[in-house]
């Protein structure tokens, strides 16, 4: 049974109010699109974290603003760490015919020849770009180390790409390599209040969300 999380139209949008929509409970939030055009909705947040636990951020679920049901996706969370809330969501109606691509956390599996024997495991990238069908959209990608020995690698060319997703990154570029005991590994630059981006490759995209911009400065 697919997944539907309800929402409501917002037609008021002065601050004021969306600090009573957070009070009642409820995420103000923005849905945009190609077709679609841009609404301003408001969706429960008990509701949302059960949507974005059991779908992910790459997950297509269904929207049902009033009555009406939307293919949508995550686009992207502002999150107020110490009120610990979710202060705005931006969903995206997808195209479910049309490919797009995303970015989606790379998961490292298994113990290393290489660690045992005294190695260090350093993975040098967190997420990885595919492109694929909405539907088709990995909610992460399983890296195997454990045949790799000391001063082996994983690049993107050695990993497999998904029955129904290809990979965007770079053949060439390193994803998780072990290095000899006597190194150290680098920490990669990481920035922790990004969250993973879809990008659906219509350069109109990011100018149809904008219209969310100013209403996220609450």
């Amino acid at each position: 049974m697919a997944t539907v999380l309800q929402a409501a139209v917002r037609e008021d949008f002065r601050g004021s109010r969306l600090s009573k929509i957070r009070q009642a409970g409820n995420i103000p939030a923005v849905v945009y699109g190609k077709a679609f055009g841009n609404k301003a909705v408001a969706v429960e947040e008990v509701a949302f974290i059960k949507t974005l636990r059991s779908q992910g951020k790459t997950g297509v679920f269904k929207l049902d603003i009033d009555g009406t049901q939307t293919d949508v996706m995550i686009y992207d969370m502002q999150y107020d760490s110490i009120k610990n809330e979710y202060l705005h969501i931006d969903f995206y109606a997808a195209d479910m015919t049309s490919e797009m691509d995303a970015d989606v956390p790379v998961h490292v599996i298994g113990e290393s020849k290489g660690v045992k024997d005294g190695g260090v495991l350093q993975q040098a990238v967190y997420e990885l770009s595919v492109r694929a069908l909405p539907a088709d959209l990995p909610d992460g990608i399983e890296v195997d180390v454990t045949d790799l020995d000391v001063n082996d690698a994983l690049l993107v060319k050695d990993l497999k790409s998904g029955a129904n997703f290809e990979f965007n990154s770079e053949p060439e570029e390193v994803v998780v390599s072990i290095l000899p005991p006597d190194e150290e590994p680098e920490e990669p630059a990481v920035d922790e209040g990004r969250e993973p981006e879809l990008v659906d490759g219509d350069p109109n995209a990011e100018a149809e969300k904008s219209g969310s911009d100013e209403e996220k400065q609450d």
